[in-house]
């Protein structure tokens, strides 16, 4: 597939780095020479120096010719136009990156289409979201819900009290068809687990369950459960306005912002929020604020060195549950040692979702934080591979697990029994470089 990424920001570089892996044809446009030539060096990626909204630098970037064009500038209306121009121009589909909520309303997907617009992506809304999914529970470290909650995959991390510390996965829920195990974070390490492998303490540990078997993963992780009524916010950025948003009818909130225009700003637009003109790095204003309080804290400033420390502070205070956005890639593998809890980051979400215009079709898509693992959900098709017999007689590639399926809107753990059937919607998952297969198997 031709690509083009018009934009090497933090999304579109990340973008292009990632998708450069899958052997498509990425092209990317950006009026920075030093930036985008540094990328071509070290990336199959073709360099295209030019503005997205000059029709002879579309021409240049092979346009004319692209699958997708993705615009994801720093400025809405550049991308906006950028898109129209490139539909214009040849351009199979369109992706723009946007700032206003009101864009992605149902009632004007039809307008966007109609001058050339197929997606729109806000991805500081994607992480607003993140992070109210963040707060569902307070002994989990991401919470993705499938299918309106027929399925669910979390993430928790191991201690050694855990139950399930130094157990084989085979024997870690024996008898148990509600629980699967998915993804292990190990270090550095991902593993796509078999029931050979072990859980050791330190591991995040991805599992697959439908509603009814969250609180034996809990219980199995060896995890209290606590509800999460009141959650300190460090940063009155777009995201935490947005998740302030939607949080502050059913939860206490109190914001720190160094600010001044910010915190009139959260105080105009969110009810039910206490926001503090300050430097939420002061200890002394953290005590004052009685931070100890607070069921969960949000760091969210613009930079991610004091988030991350910020959590750590919190941690040390006494906050059970934290969330840090980390936007640097570099720094995230250090925020998981340090044990800060969730981590947000625009580029891995955004990513996701890009992805899912790729693959089209009945195919979604979802990037996990902090494993090297996609979460692909697929509908079997009459006769495809997937349904000629049960999981455990089919020759299915390395690195890849079938989690689960939803039939008739009922959620369904996968085991080596299962008997996949056509129209199942089928939740798997695999490494960045075998989506492909993945899909074949379904088709």
């Amino acid at each position: 597939m031709k690509i083009v990424i018009a934009g090497a920001g933090d999304v579109g570089t990340h973008l292009a780095k990632m998708l450069s892996k899958e052997n498509h044809e990425i092209i990317l446009l950006d009026q920075k020479k030093e930036k985008i030539k540094a990328l071509e060096v070290n990336y199959d990626i073709l360099a295209v120096i030019g503005s997205p909204t000059s029709l002879k630098s579309l021409r240049e970037a092979q346009v004319p010719s692209a699958d997708l064009f993705v615009a994801v500038t720093p400025y809405e209306s550049t991308n906006l136009t950028a898109c129209v121009l490139a539909t214009n121009l040849g351009a199979q589909k369109t992706l723009a990156r946007i700032d206003n909520q009101e864009y992605l309303f149902p009632k004007n997907k039809e307008f966007f289409k109609s001058i050339g617009i197929d997606s729109l992506i806000y991805p500081e809304m994607l992480a607003a979201d993140e992070i109210v999914n963040g707060l569902k529970k307070g002994w989990v470290r991401q919470y993705l819900d499938f299918s309106d909650g027929a399925l669910v995959v979390l993430a928790t991390k191991i201690r050694s009290a855990s139950p399930l510390c130094k157990k084989q996965l085979s024997e870690a829920f024996l008898d148990n068809t509600k629980v699967r195990v998915v993804a292990i974070k190990r270090g550095s390490r991902t593993i796509i687990p078999s029931g050979k492998d072990h859980i050791y303490s330190g591991d995040i540990v991805y599992f697959i369950t439908t509603q009814d078997g969250v609180e034996e993963v809990r219980i199995q992780s060896g995890k209290e459960n606590f509800e999460i009524g009141s959650t300190m916010f460090l940063g009155g950025s777009r995201i935490g306005l947005k998740a302030i948003e939607e949080l502050s009818s059913r939860m206490n909130i109190k914001v720190i912002e160094q600010d001044k225009e910010k915190s009139y700003k959260i105080l105009e637009q969110v009810d039910n929020a206490l926001v503090i003109n300050g430097d939420g790095r002061d200890l002394t204003l953290l005590k004052q604020e009685d931070i100890e309080e607070f069921d969960a804290f949000v760091a969210l400033t613009e930079n991610s060195e004091t988030n991350i420390l910020a959590c750590l502070t919190a941690k040390k205070m006494g906050v059970k549950r934290t969330i840090a956005e980390v936007e640097n890639m570099d720094y995230i593998a250090m925020a998981e040692s340090l044990d800060i809890g969730a981590i947000i980051n625009k580029k891995i979400i955004s990513a996701s979702h890009i992805y899912q215009l790729i693959l089209g079709g009945n195919v979604s898509v979802k990037c996990l934080t902090f494993v090297d693992v996609l979460v692909v959900e697929l509908v079997a098709e009459s006769d495809s591979e997937i349904t000629k017999d049960a999981l455990k007689n089919l020759k299915l590639p390395q690195n890849i697990i079938i989690g689960g399926l939803v039939r008739d809107g009922k959620g369904i753990v996968a085991v080596g029994d299962t008997h996949i059937q056509n129209g199942d919607r089928v939740t798997v998952f695999c490494g960045e470089d075998t989506i492909k297969k993945v899909e074949k198997l379904f088709k």
